[in-house]
């Protein structure tokens, strides 16, 4: 455990009766000296000059052994397979020991875990958490190249994959001589060369079996995980075992928060059932199965997304929260509505989504309109919840939610109580409140640095503050991201930022998509375009939408050019647009038509 400062970290106390002042209640409830969520300032380690939380695991195998006391409640649930804490435990636990034991690997090795959503992705990582080895989870859309590139970067020992991605991995670990076990091989055909197992043919889980007795120290490394590579080649960040034990701490404190805002004692009432629709390589869905995790509550998994199939689980199995993108969070709501406006008798509207309780989003820019649309239909019964963090966070660490996200749809929230927030100037300068500047971070959850990227980690860290390359605003201690700084399109020396104009052009009911980007011009320097995709039957023209933002937004941040698209905008596996793929064609098009 690092060395700390036992004073709490205190702020200046806000004016009465401002939000501010509300929310300096709730931390101080939640996170004053003695309460569940104290903080204090770390003086050594990986961690040094950070909050990091008093209580609480320190390293991720402490996060996980706790939840064996869970024994016999669900938390696992796909199709058929169900896997109760026990029964996961026990299956963590036999891996771990395999991975120790016949495997030879040892704490610091590199395990890469690459499937889908599957039940046992969450045994394979945290088998990898359990052996102390560092658990590097891979995004499962990859092609076999970006595999490649990612492989060799980070020299794993061993290859935790799914039927599906065994043959896009199989030359590399033949090549570099790393085991690879293989989970889920429906079409389980002749085995390839070299040092493959596969999961179902081990037998069965002890269940009173122990994991391998290897030390795990909190300064040791515990992930790594690429970020989207949206503007580039995907590096690793690489966070330690307190940097993600805080991570897994974060989403009780907004959980508490949430609960005290609705009047309600925090950890009071059943074991929430989350449909977890982010894909588990990505950091989102890190913040929601720690969540469902800490809390005793179940996950339930989609081989992918399908609105109508996401409906009919969430009555089945009595889902409470769901999590997702906002993409997928507005086809949800769209399907409700179709299925509700299409029923006969008197069933009342909170029928189409069941006893859900609770909408979170993530992973992307959430529209503006979508709370708007959840309070029209369902009023105050299901909570808006959305927030921010990256990869360089391990999740999230801002949180809107409840009657502060109605109020205040644009803001991603407030911090968590190991979260510092700066707005800082092209100099690095803080700015004051309401000015537009850099976002920067500083806490426990903040990965270390990225994976042997010396140049990188500088042009990124600096003193134990994050430049996270958003630009951001501060009102009232509310966080509000307004754009990439990459994005930005300065028009004629005026900034236009690309999130606002997007959040317009959602509003207008014929807009199902759409991405705003700037293209070169030879006087202004660069001019505003933006890229459309409208509802099927939808009516409406490149100039309706101009005409549409011009009523919000000043002229020079209306697009001069708005382009119809009939296909999907292009999107990572997070919901991420990729403008890079539309820059080109874009710029074509608008040189084509001048």
């Amino acid at each position: 455990m690092p060395h700390t400062d036992p004073t709490p970290a205190t702020s200046a106390p806000e004016p009465p009766g401002t939000a501010a002042s509300a929310a300096a209640g709730v931390v101080a409830a939640l996170a004053g000296p003695g309460a569940p969520f104290a903080v204090v300032r770390s003086e050594d380690g990986p961690s040094a000059g950070s909050l990091v939380y008093v209580d609480g695991p320190r390293t991720l195998r402490e996060f996980v052994e706790t939840t064996w006391a869970f024994g016999d409640q669900p938390f696992l649930i796909s199709g058929e397979r169900h896997y109760t804490y026990g029964e996961f435990f026990a299956a963590a636990s036999a891996l771990a020991c395999r991975l120790t034991g016949e495997y030879g690997l040892r704490p610091g090795d590199r395990a890469v875990v690459a499937m889908r959503n599957h039940p046992e992705w969450q045994i394979a990582f945290w088998a990898a958490q359990l052996a102390g080895l560092v658990a590097v989870p891979l995004n499962a859309w990859w092609t076999g190249d970006e595999f490649t590139y990612a492989l060799d970067d980070c020299g794993p020992r061993v290859l935790l994959v799914d039927g599906e991605r065994l043959p896009l991995v199989a030359d590399w670990a033949r090549t570099a001589g790393a085991r690879v076990m293989v989970f889920r091989d429906e079409e389980r055909g002749a085995q390839p060369s070299g040092a493959v197992e596969w999961y179902e043919d081990l037998p069965a889980p002890d269940p009173y079996a122990a994991p391998p007795d290897v030390e795990i120290r909190p300064e040791d490394d515990a992930t790594i995980i690429y970020t989207s590579g949206t503007t580039g080649r995907p590096k690793g960040a690489v966070a330690t075992h307190l940097a993600q034990a805080g991570a897994a701490r974060n989403p009780g404190f907004h959980a508490a928060a949430s609960a005290l805002g609705r009047g309600v004692i925090p950890g009071q009432g059943p074991a929430p059932v989350a449909l977890l629709t982010f894909p588990f390589f990505h950091v989102a869905a890190f913040t929601s199965f720690y969540a469902a995790m800490s809390a005793g509550g179940a996950l339930v998994l989609m081989h992918k997304w399908d609105a109508e199939e996401a409906l009919r689980l969430i009555r089945e199995h009595g889902v409470t929260h769901y999590a997702g993108v906002p993409a997928t969070a507005l086809q949800l709501l769209a399907a409700a509505a179709r299925k509700q406006d299409g029923q006969e008798g008197d069933e009342g509207e909170q029928d189409a989504l069941g006893g859900l309780r609770m909408l979170n989003t993530g992973g992307a820019a959430a529209p503006p309109d979508l709370v708007a649309r959840l309070t029209a239909r369902y009023g105050e019964r299901i909570e808006p919840r959305n927030g921010y963090g990256l990869t360089e966070t391990s999740g999230g660490v801002l949180a809107n939610f409840g009657a502060e996200y109605r109020a205040h749809p644009g803001s991603v929230g407030r911090p968590t109580p190991t979260t510092e927030v700066r707005i800082s100037g092209p100099a690095g300068e803080e700015l004051a409140e309401g000015e537009v500047g850099e976002l920067w971070l500083r806490g426990q959850a903040l990965v270390r640095g990225y994976w042997q990227d010396e140049a990188a980690t500088a042009g990124a860290f600096s003193g134990g503050w994050f430049r996270t390359g958003d630009l951001a605003v501060v009102h009232e201690g509310r966080v509000a991201v307004v754009d990439r700084i990459k994005d930005m399109v300065i028009r004629g020396g005026e900034n236009v930022y690309c999130v606002e104009v997007e959040g317009v052009l959602h509003g207008h009911p014929d807009v199902q998509d759409a991405a705003v980007l700037g293209v070169p011009h030879p006087v202004l320097g660069e001019e505003v375009a933006a890229v459309v995709r409208l509802r099927a039957g939808a009516v409406a023209t490149a100039d309706d939408l101009r005409a549409h933002v011009a009523r919000s937004l000043a002229a020079f941040k209306v697009p001069a050019h708005v382009l119809l698209s009939g296909e999907p905008l292009p999107r990572n596996a997070t919901g991420k647009i990729l403008k890079r793929e539309l820059r080109g064609p874009v710029e074509k098009e608008v040189r084509d038509s001048a």
